[in-house]
């Protein structure tokens, strides 16, 4: 396959972790039902293809999300002792519970950092998020397990418009002294920019934050998304949430067009000579397959380009 020039910039971090969250949130956002058969397989298929986390699915009532109903059966069928992570997302205690159940090691909750989003996702309030996770993260760190925190809404909110970089710093300062191990700074929308996204990551620096603490979760609905990793690697930034073929998409506003693709950041990577360990072929030849299952083209510009 065609590959980048690599042009190393010396000033950009060695190697970055990405954490693939295809099987979650790009699943969860599609319209179809994708059989349990073809979870697992996907969810296979990422690991062979190098990728060193893949959250797998979520314990959320299937009430709200019926296209992760499958979530105990999958769990069960799944390496959790495996090399690579296969977190699970918890809404609440009751997730929690299951996760623990089934053997879960590594999951996530998520947070709102806006009071309407709080009230519309969680049925909470900005405070009252935080004291329905307490208990979550207190007992799972208890048994042993990793706790990431998601926090949604970072850069704007579809009710209330621009959010205070203050506001999204203390929301995820917050969590961390629940005793989360990391932040996943969430744009959910997809209205970020580049000076933004360094402004906040700069924010948590002035409060005590490193980078090390962070993750960056990009949408693409403005097209921004690339660009906005990209600023993000020039502050330090090593870990970033993508989705395999761009899977997903922001029900939150028009013409969303989802997560940025898994492809897209690997290729911009393998261009700066920045490590990441996925095998760019496999993970083309998975998206496609997955593409053909959900009988829609794949939203990555690199799959479109290579496939």
């Amino acid at each position: 396959m065609t590959r980048p020039m690599v042009v190393r910039d010396a000033s950009l971090p060695a190697a970055v972790t990405i954490y693939e969250v295809g099987p979650r949130d790009g699943l969860q956002n599609e319209s179809a039902i994708v059989p349990l058969d073809v979870k697992l397989e996907f969810v296979a298929r990422l690991v062979v293809a190098g990728l060193p986390v893949v959250e797998a699915t979520s314990f959320v009532h299937p009430r709200w999300v019926p296209q992760l109903a499958d979530a105990a059966e999958l769990v069960a069928r799944l390496p959790l002792d495996g090399p690579v992570p296969l977190p699970v997302l918890v809404p609440n205690e009751r997730g929690l519970d299951r996760a623990l159940e089934a053997g879960v090691r590594h999951i996530a909750i998520f947070a709102s950092a806006t009071e309407t989003f709080a009230q519309k996702n969680l049925n909470s309030s900005l405070d009252g998020q935080l004291e329905m996770f307490e208990p979550v993260v207190e007992r799972a760190r208890a048994a042993g397990l990793d706790v990431r925190a998601y926090v949604s809404m970072c850069f704007g909110d579809p009710w209330e418009g621009a959010v205070p970089v203050d506001q999204v710093v203390a929301t995820g300062r917050r969590l961390l002294d629940l005793g989360v191990s990391q932040l996943s700074i969430g744009d959910t929308i997809g209205v970020g920019t580049a000076a933004h996204v360094q402004r906040l990551v700069g924010a948590f620096a002035e409060a005590g934050t490193g980078v090390d603490r962070l993750a960056m979760h990009f949408h693409d609905t403005y097209g921004q998304a690339l660009a906005n990793a990209h600023a993000a690697l020039q502050v330090g930034v090593t870990t970033f949430d993508a989705s395999a073929g761009g899977l997903g998409g922001c029900p939150y506003a028009e013409s969303a067009t989802g997560n940025l693709a898994t492809e897209d950041l690997v290729w911009m990577l393998d261009g700066l000579g920045i490590a990441h360990g996925v095998d760019l072929d496999a993970l083309v030849r998975t998206s496609v397959w997955m593409a053909g299952v959900l009988g829609k083209e794949p939203a990555s510009a690199v799959v479109r380009a290579l496939a």
